[in-house]
Order: structure tokens, then C-alpha cells, then sequence
């Protein structure tokens, strides 16, 4: 999620200072790091994110939504009650305007036959809020909750309403997790330490720019012991779990499901359909009226960032507009007659996870002004591991994470489809996809891939005629959003100098691409330690996990494990920056076998003789390659043999590192994903599931519509149960350890345990609540309980957790 950014950390400087550059010394960062050229074990376990090095924390957007009637719910009947409702009417009235936008407008909010409005708001009467949800509430209404005495935020009236007599809080599920753990633990009879538990991971129920988001209660230490990758979706699991509770609790509580708005949410990873489209039936302005996030937790100064969050979407819109000049100059878009898309881009409401990773050496050295390493060598070396890494990120695109996808062939214009890829590639690059991409779709009339023409009647005619269905993608949010800048000629983003993202936000918003103040989009980017108070890399590029426990687990394994290769590159000499060179040309290259992978296309094509020197290492252990018959001067390569190329060289140079940690089953398991993707890869689970209740046996016998619709109804059915289940297993570990002797004896827990179960086994009375918990039935007394648990549960992690930093520190 994009934070708000301060004058400090748009790294605001002076030019003249800024060209008094001298480049970083690898000798003097080994030697700081301690790292040991004696023997090959010494100098493995030294590098940063080795054994026992990394720790690991996630960010996960979440998809909520509320079941109701349109008189119900809150969307639906802010719309109606809307000026801008009462005005579009007025103007087709006056004739000013067509009817046919009204009739648009109010006959999408009228037709919901399932009655799911995504990303809608919830009415609570303030009445059902205990004294301390109040009070929480009223604090986060204020202006700067740093100034306690101070005055509301001025948009306070957006919030608060009375309706009957009674007064009501209006507000975004997001808020609803916060506002129900304090309700939760707002009671005066429960133990204090419950009550400080919840108080201290309240701020991290935060959102996104629509959806709610959270992010670590805790970091993770990622070990043999627990088993690395797996401890992290532990930790994710048990929040997504703990989310789920206290939505139930709100649910019956605070009277939602009784007034026929039934919250929920689930992971998914695409905009909403019925969003996208009733963002086409309304202004941008209002689209943000109804759902850029309120931003009430989290932030001190919430209006501050509900602002913010505006800007990034008109930013967005903008840009994506501006594309379409990019592919008339790129020669994609040859006639005028083109489909513009809307003025307000949706794509923020996608849902993702971030994985960042954290090397507790570097972060130790960063916090130490006497060790000789500071931010400037954080920003160069980490740069090279970005650049090193982004080569291997086609081994996770719809391996571990994916969103399957269908278009139609009337949505096949290169101005719609193509989203920000004008902004992520060079023209070359961007043609190439084109072509095969058209190629590998069918959109073909007597052998030549076509384009829809426009007129939506011709285009479902001519889709009827001659059976175009238009593809199947891998990971279309990969294609949709924004994900990654392309660097300029004149301002390299990895370059490894600390001015290097002032200079390129400057470049590509005076371009109309992005905005200086919003922080850089990165696949994988630097965690500096000045920020974040920790070293290490963000990995931005997951989408929706088939499996949170297997997927995610392996997922932050493999990113581990490319993480410390790099560093092993760099401290044997085998990359340095003059190796991967920072022009555009070389960024768009290795990153169009990304954007391939996501979209399924078989073959990239790399130009012979490419000055990236690590690319060609990779191509000459890349089977079946060929010179190009199409582009001279081009080498064709297939992408599937180039992940296994790169399965191949993890295998090699990696050797040591694998059986240090322990990563065989990984690296074995990434290769059947990759090998036998229907099987194995999450793309392949979660599309077979997808088909399996259409009842088809390939996502081109449905049409595009009826894919999706049915994917969003198993994302938020059986896959949340699935989710569910899973998390209630590492619920179940993480409590038979709260409750056994060893932490008995320590007395930590006794009275709060005692409190809640009466001296019951606590495995025991979570199994007897298996069954509510997954079909989502469970009382309000015993979601209670439940919460409790869970709170003392991640507290307990967190304790481990803080123990084992303090054992690294004292050694």
C-alpha cells in the first residue's frame, strides 16, 4: 500500500550536493558484514538473508463486501439519495442529457440478483458501540489524534447521521475491524492483558485505497525450526482468521445482519465487477465519494491521507489516459476511432499481498553509526539485488499466486486490455506483446488476429459469426494495475544513488505518468532502514493464493532464497551494476518476460548481443532458442524453458544456500508448478476450481462474463472456507502450545486462560467450535471468546518473536 510520504522521505536535497557522488565500496560492506572468504560455509552463512538472518512480515489487501437488499445497504441508497443522483435526473428532464444514463444508473443498482455490494459502507447504530468502541471512535473522528483537545476532521458530517431518532456512525468495513475488536474488549470484567493485547495491533486494521488492509501484528523469523516460509503465512492466516471473527461479532452485535447488511469479505484479487461497472456509470468525483478509503485508522492525521488517497486514483486515471498517446506512437493503435477508457481507472481496487523480507545484520549495521555502513550503501547494493531478483520473478507470476481471467473479444482494444503497459515497457517491447499476444488469443478471422472496431453491436455480431472468444489470462492484475515504473533515459530508478527516485518521479510526472509525492511502484522494492526501521525488500507482486499455508509458505521461501543468491553474486564478484546496465531499453527487456508470464504468452524475444551480461548467462542455459525469423538481430526464446533455465541455475549456484536451509522440497516443488502448471501451479488450482463449478472443461467455452461472475462467487464461498480452514489449523497449533505445560509453568497466560475457558482444555473447545467457525455460524458469545484467544495466541508469537531478536542482539 502506498503511504503518504513526508518532506524527509521524498528525499528533498540539495542538486549541487547530490553530484558529490562516490561510489560504494563492496570491500568495505563484506568487510562490516563480516563476511568470511575463508571457506565456503563461513562465507554462505555470512551474507544477508543466509540461515537464521531473515525475518519477514505481509501486507494483505482484503475484498470486502455487504449482503443486502439495495434498501438496505448503504451503497445503493447513498446513490439514490445522492445530489448527483437527483441532479442527473433533473438534466434528463430538462433534456440537457440522455435518460438512458439515468435509467443506466438506476436500473445497475436495482438488477443485483445476489444481492453482493462490494466495498460498500455499513450504518451502526452508535448506540450498540460499548463505551470504549465510543471512545476509540470518537478519537479516530479527530482531526490529528495526536492533539486529543483538538477539533473533529471536517468531513465529520460524511460519518454521522440520525434516522429516526437514532444516531448512527456511517463507515467502510475496514473501520468495522477496529471498531469491533475494541467493542470486543471493551467489557470491564476481562483481563487487562487482553485489553492491552488488542490495543496494541488496533492501528495495523488499516486500508488500502478502497479495500481494507492489513499488515503484520508481528514479524517472523523465518528458520529451519518453522519451517521458513510457512511461519509467515501462519502469521497472515491468523490475522485473516482473526478479521473473520470479528466481523461475525459486528455482524450480530452491532445489528448488521438483522438490518439486512450482512458484512463479509475474502480474498480476491480484481476490481469488482459490478464496481467496474458502476464506474462507468458515474463522475470520477463521485466514484471517489463512494469509495476512496476514509482512512480513519492507522494515520494520526486520516483527512490528511483520505486526500492523499484521491490523488492517487485521479493520478492513475490520468495516466492511464495519457497511455493511449504512447500506443499510437508505439504504432498499436493505427485508426482515431478508439474506446477511451473512463475518466476514473478502477485498478486500485485490486487486492494483493506484499511480502517484505528483513536481514537482521543489515539492520544491525544500519542502526549503528559506528559501523561505516549507512544509507547510501543500503541504497547501492540493494538497488543490484533489485535488479538481479526482477530476472527470476517470472518463476512467481501464476506459479504461486495468480487472478484467472477472461476477456471477450468485444474487450479486446489495445487502449482497454494493455492497461499501464505503455508505461512499463519500451515500444519495442510493448509491440512485441502485442503481436503474440493477439496471436495467442482467439481473435482470429480467416487466419489474421482483429481487433474489436468499436460499435459494441458490430463487435458482438462479428464475436457471434465467426466464434471469437477473446483469452484467458494467467494474472490479469498484473496487466491492470500499475505495478512498475519504467525508468527514464535521463533518470534511472536502480542506479544505486539515493537522489535516483527524486529525479525519475520528476521525470514521469512532468510526463503525466505519476505523481512526485506518491512513493515509486516497484515489483520488488528497498525497504530502507531510515523508513521503516528495518533493511530489507518488499516483494509487490502476489496476487491471490490458492493456498495461503503451501503457496505463500514456498512463495516467501523462494524469495528468500533469490534474495541471498544475489547478495552471493555480488560478494563474488559475478554481478556489479556495469553488469545489468540502468537504461530503459535494458529494464523494459528483462521485464517483458514478466508481463508474458503473467499474460501466458509462450515465446519473448531478446535482442542478440543485449548488453545485459546477466541475461545472457541465463539465455545460454535456456534450451530451444533460436534466432528470429520475424525480428532480425532478435533472439527467440520460449518462456517456458526459460524458468526452467532459471530452475536450473538456482540449482547451481545456489547449492549451498539450498542445503544450508534446507530448500530442496521447494526448489523440487517450484519445478513441478512450473513443468506441470494445471497440476500444480496456483493458476492451475484455482482455475480448476473455477471450471469445475461452471461445469467446462477450458475457460474459453464460458464466455467472459460467466467466468468472472463465477470466480468472484468461489473466491468469496469455497475458497474463503478453505482459507478459513487452514488458519484454523495453525489456530489450533498456536493455542496447544499457549495451553501445554512449558507455558503453563511460565504463569504468563494462567489467569486469562482461566478466565475464558474455566479450566477447559483449550483444543478441545476450539474443536467443538470448528464447524461455526468455517460456515461462518458461530454465536456472538463464543466469536468472543474466540477473539480473546486469538489475541493471546499472537501476543505469545509476538513474545517469541521479540525473545529470539534479543538473543541475535546479545550475540
Amino acid at each position: 500500500m502506498a503511504d503518504l510520504l513526508s518532506a524527509d522521505q521524498l528525499n528533498v536535497f540539495d542538486y549541487k550536493q547530490s553530484q558529490k557522488y562516490e561510489r560504494p565500496s563492496l570491500f568495505k560492506m563484506m568487510n562490516a558484514l563480516g563476511v568470511n572468504n575463508k571457506s565456503p560455509d563461513r562465507f554462505i552463512e555470512s551474507i544477508p538473508f543466509s540461515l537464521n538472518d531473515t525475518t519477514a512480515g505481509s501486507e494483505s489487501e482484503l475484498q470486502a463486501a455487504v449482503c443486502g437488499d439495495a434498501q438496505h445497504v448503504d451503497l445503493p441508497i447513498t446513490i439514490f439519495e445522492s445530489n448527483y443522483f437527483k441532479n442527473i435526473i433533473k438534466k434528463a428532464q430538462t433534456g440537457d442529457s440522455s435518460q438512458k444514463a439515468v435509467d443506466a444508473l438506476r436500473d445497475h443498482l436495482n438488477s443485483n440478483p445476489d444481492n453482493i455490494w462490494e466495498n460498500s459502507w455499513v450504518r451502526v447504530p452508535i448506540n450498540k458501540l460499548s463505551l470504549y468502541a465510543r471512545q476509540i471512535m470518537n478519537c479516530d473522528l479527530l482531526l490529528d489524534k495526536k492533539h486529543p483537545e483538538g477539533k473533529s476532521r471536517t468531513d465529520i458530517s460524511q460519518f454521522k447521521f440520525i434516522k429516526n431518532g437514532v444516531e448512527f456512525i456511517k463507515i467502510p468495513i475496514s473501520y468495522i475491524f477496529k471498531l469491533a475488536l475494541a467493542d470486543a474488549v471493551g467489557k470491564s470484567n476481562i483481563p487487562d492483558m487482553i485489553k492491552v493485547i488488542a490495543e496494541q495491533i488496533m492501528d495495523h486494521f488499516i486500508s488500502d485505497n478502497t479495500s481494507p488492509e492489513t499488515y503484520s501484528f508481528h514479524p517472523v523469523h523465518l528458520n529451519k525450526n518453522d519451517n521458513f516460509g510457512e511461519s509467515l503465512a501462519g502469521e497472515t492466516l491468523i490475522r485473516f482468521l482473526l478479521c473473520q471473527l470479528l466481523i461475525r461479532y459486528a455482524n450480530k452485535e452491532f445489528n448488521l445482519e438483522a438490518s439486512g447488511q450482512k458484512a463479509m469479505f475474502y480474498f480476491s484479487p480484481h476490481p469488482p465487477l459490478r464496481q467496474k461497472k458502476l464506474n462507468s456509470l458515474i463522475s470520477d468525483s463521485f466514484y471517489r465519494y463512494l469509495f476512496m478509503s476514509p482512512c480513519l485508522s492507522g494515520w494520526d492525521r486520516g483527512e490528511e491521507k483520505h486526500k492523499y488517497m484521491g490523488l492517487c486514483h485521479r493520478t492513475l486515471s490520468i495516466s492511464q489516459l495519457n497511455a493511449i498517446s504512447k500506443l499510437k506512437e508505439a504504432g498499436i493503435i493505427t485508426r482515431n476511432l478508439v474506446v477511451l477508457p473512463s475518466t476514473s481507472n478502477i485498478s486500485l481496487a485490486n487486492n494483493g499481498t506484499h511480502i517484505s523480507l528483513g536481514s537482521k545484520h543489515l539492520t544491525g549495521l544500519l542502526k549503528d553509526p559506528a559501523s561505516g555502513i549507512n544509507a547510501n550503501q543500503e541504497k547501492y547494493f540493494g538497488d543490484l539485488v533489485i535488479k538481479v531478483v526482477e530476472h527470476f520473478l517470472p518463476l512467481f507470476a501464476g506459479t504461486y499466486s495468480a487472478a484467472p481471467y477472461r476477456l471477450n473479444f468485444s474487450d479486446f482494444h489495445p487502449e482497454h486490455v494493455l492497461g499501464f503497459l505503455p508505461h512499463e515497457l519500451d515500444f519495442t517491447h510493448l509491440r512485441m506483446i502485442w503481436r503474440r499476444w493477439k496471436k495467442k488469443a482467439d481473435i482470429s478471422m480467416f487466419g489474421n488476429p482483429v481487433t474489436p472496431f468499436g460499435p459494441q453491436w458490430l463487435d458482438r455480431m462479428l464475436s457471434r459469426v465467426f466464434r471469437l472468444k477473446g483469452d484467458y489470462i494467467i494474472d490479469y492484475r498484473l496487466i491492470d494495475y500499475f505495478v512498475s515504473v519504467l525508468s527514464t533515459w535521463q533518470s534511472p530508478a536502480l542506479n544505486g544513488k539515493m537522489d535516483s527516485e527524486y529525479f525519475l518521479k520528476e521525470d514521469l510526472s512532468a510526463m503525466g505518468v505519476f505523481d512526485s509525492e506518491m512513493p515509486l511502484y516497484l515489483l520488488y522494492r528497498l525497504r530502507s532502514f531510515d523508513k521503516m526501521g528495518f533493511s530489507g525488500f518488499e516483494g509487490r507482486y502476489y496476487s491471490l493464493f490458492e493456498s495461503v499455508r503451501k503457496d505463500m509458505g514456498e512463495a516467501a521461501n523462494l524469495q528468500m532464497l533469490i534474495t541471498a543468491l544475489a547478495y552471493k553474486y555480488i560478494f563474488t564478484g559475478r554481478v556489479a551494476h556495469a553488469h545489468i546496465p540502468n537504461d530503459p531499453t535494458i529494464e523494459s527487456e528483462r521485464r517483458q518476460i514478466f508481463f508474458g508470464t503473467a499474460i501466458g504468452i509462450p515465446t519473448f524475444y531478446v535482442k542478440n548481443g543485449t548488453r545485459n551480461r546477466f541475461l545472457t548467462k541465463i539465455l545460454r542455459n535456456t534450451e530451444n532458442t533460436r534466432s528470429s525469423n520475424r525480428y532480425a538481430g532478435y533472439i527467440r526464446v520460449r518462456n517456458d524453458m526459460y524458468r526452467q533455465a532459471l530452475i536450473k541455475i538456482i540449482r547451481k549456484d545456489a547449492a549451498d544456500l539450498i542445503e544450508m536451509m534446507d530448500l530442496k522440497e521447494t526448489i523440487d516443488s517450484l519445478e513441478r508448478r512450473i513443468t506441470q502448471p494445471s497440476k500444480y501451479s496456483s493458476a492451475g488450482r484455482l482455475t480448476k476450481q473455477i471450471l469445475d463449478d461452471l461445469n467446462v472443461s477450458n475457460p474459453l467455452k464460458a464466455t467472459g462474463d460467466k467466468f468472472n461472475n463465477a470466480a468472484e462467487k468461489y473466491y468469496r464461498g469455497s475458497l474463503k472456507k478453505q482459507h478459513i480452514n487452514e488458519a484454523f489449523d495453525f489456530l489450533i497449533k498456536y493455542v496447544s502450545k499457549l495451553d501445554d505445560w512449558p507455558t503453563w509453568r511460565e504463569g504468563y497466560y494462567n489467569n486469562a486462560l482461566l478466565f475464558l475457558l474455566d479450566g477447559k482444555n483449550a483444543v478441545k473447545f476450539l474443536e467443538s467450535q470448528k464447524e461455526a467457525i468455517i460456515n461462518e455460524d458461530l454465536s456472538k458469545e463464543m466469536a468472543e471468546k474466540v477473539i480473546w484467544l486469538t489475541l493471546l495466541t499472537i501476543h505469545m508469537n509476538k513474545k517469541n518473536y521479540e525473545k529470539k531478536m534479543k538473543t541475535y542482539e546479545h550475540t
